[in-house]
């Protein structure tokens, strides 16, 4: 009997890839089949994906796993980023394309909600950070609107969600990235009806809601013919990503450990066995969003690596093209504390040009401001890690205990100097990997869906066999602890 084989599609909002594993003497094989672009697409001012692009390129990877590797897949698991959802219509085809969580349509929904039901009981029903492109927005903007594709459509799929109803035909919808929406009871694991009628959302085009690790389907003949597969079937991971981050990160149990998944976005957290609801977190902004194994990943989202990709950017279009390597570099050689920002304010969410934003905002603030492209990148990267102190913190104190261990996964935990600023801000030992935690997370989830593993803690175990961390202990710790006394107000001026 040939070996168990899974593929792992993971849709970032800036890229994708499609990666082969395998499990071998304990041990997870890894093996990238095929990475692409992601894009949104800019129209009349709007801001679009592309899923029929994207769906191509995910049958790319399929087809080169069928040449190259097997014809019979054990699995095929979808993760994407959050919130943003398509619609389809009475025969089960799409209506329209699903607009991106950048788009400005969102903006003033959550006031506009706050008058038909008050943000505490929001936030008692779905335990979720407010933010303005949250699914409950989304979808308030196009009742208010009138939008016609949500007049016809008789079911909304979140992204993960499409992709998978693109293989089987089967219309529903993971836990995790459902949680995403702010439109989930947090304690009772369903749609709120309260937050739909008062909202007046459209309840009837919700899908069934299914659980991380549950077998959907087989893929479709089409499917299968179209890649050189002789079988195959789609299990759903934790399809949120950063669920499936969550799922590799290679801790032992329950404790004193906290993650944060960086990437585009940096996602701080720690992992509950129920929902933390209370006047305490939602002052704090944290969220209580779905985790593999009925878990609550307690967490904040913040801009991450955003801010560095679009600097990134801004330079290529004007001429001087570096690489991440070489900006990081550069930043490394720049002196410190040049400039301070909050990754979150609302100034960085999609600015047409981010140099420009970070520096003005450092001078509406009063405050010294970054010149140098090294000074902004360090600017950027010292700004993360203090604002990862003031999340940890906030984390600690609500909990009631310490926290000793932060471990960095996704692809941001390559940036070396980001994870030496974090250890040195936070007073936490720094484990950094694997980068590819999502995809990792993505595989095993299946491995147990097929009963190859055993649960999580085993799935873990072999994350620990497979990877070796890169360990960063703190060391300059009365000057960052200096900077962060400065920046702890600002911080909190946009809770």
């Amino acid at each position: 009997m040939a070996e168990p084989t899974y593929v792992a599609c993971d849709f970032g909002a800036e890229s994708g890839r499609v990666i082969l594993g395998r499990l071998e003497d304990g041990r997870l094989r890894l093996k990238e089949l095929h990475r692409f672009p992601n894009r949104q697409v800019r129209v009349h001012g709007r801001y679009y994906w592309d899923p029929l692009n994207l769906f191509a390129e995910l049958k790319k990877g399929l087809a080169v796993a069928a040449r190259d590797e097997s014809r019979s897949l054990s699995g095929v698991g979808v993760d994407t980023w959050g919130v943003d959802f398509g619609l389809i219509d009475a025969k089960g085809e799409p209506v329209g394309f699903p607009r991106a969580y950048r788009d400005p349509r969102t903006r003033g929904m959550m006031e506009e909600a706050f008058r038909k039901i008050s943000r505490d009981e929001i936030y008692d029903i779905t335990g979720i950070q407010f933010l303005e492109f949250n699914t409950v927005y989304q979808l308030l903007s196009m009742v208010r609107e009138g939008s016609a594709g949500l007049r016809i459509a008789r079911r909304l799929l979140f992204m993960p969600d499409l992709f998978n109803y693109m293989m089987t035909g089967e219309a529903l919808s993971e836990y995790t990235i459902a949680s995403t929406s702010q439109l989930l009871d947090a304690r009772r694991r369903c749609w709120s009806e309260r937050l739909f009628r008062a909202l007046e959302l459209p309840l009837e085009i919700m899908p069934p809601l299914i659980e991380a690790g549950t077998a959907i389907g087989p893929l479709l003949p089409e499917i299968l013919e179209e890649t050189g597969l002789r079988e195959g079937r789609a299990i759903a991971p934790a399809c949120h990503d950063t669920a499936s981050a969550v799922a590799a990160v290679p801790a032992r149990g329950d404790g004193d450990w906290a993650y944060l998944s960086s990437g585009t976005w940096s996602l701080v957290g720690t992992e509950l066995d129920s929902p933390l609801i209370g006047a305490d977190s939602l002052a704090r902004n944290f969220t209580n969003e779905g985790g593999y194994g009925r878990r609550i990943r307690f967490l904040r989202n913040n801009m991450g690596l955003w801010l560095l990709e679009r600097c990134k950017t801004a330079w290529e279009e004007e001429g001087d093209p570096l690489s991440y390597d070489e900006l990081v570099e550069l930043a490394g050689s720049a002196p410190a504390f040049r400039g301070i920002i909050d990754p979150d304010d609302a100034t960085f969410l999609n600015p047409s040009h981010m140099p420009s934003a970070i520096v003005d905002f450092c001078r509406r603030h009063d405050r010294p401001a970054p010149e140098s492209k090294g000074e902004i990148v360090r600017t950027i990267l010292e700004s993360l890690a203090l604002k990862y102190r003031f999340i940890l913190d906030g984390i600690s104190e609500l909990l009631g205990r310490p926290l000793r261990t932060l471990h960095v996964v996704g692809g941001g935990s390559r940036n070396e100097l980001l994870n030496r600023f974090t250890a040195d801000a936070s007073g936490l030992d720094v484990l950094a990997g694997p980068a590819e935690a999502t995809a990792v997370g993505n595989i095993l989830i299946q491995a147990i869906a097929s009963g190859e593993l055993g649960g999580l803690e085993e799935a873990r175990a072999v994350v620990r066999r497979t990877f070796t961390p890169k360990h960063y202990r703190p060391r300059e710790r009365d000057a960052w602890e200096a900077r962060f006394e400065e920046a702890r107000p600002l911080f909190v001026a946009v809770e």
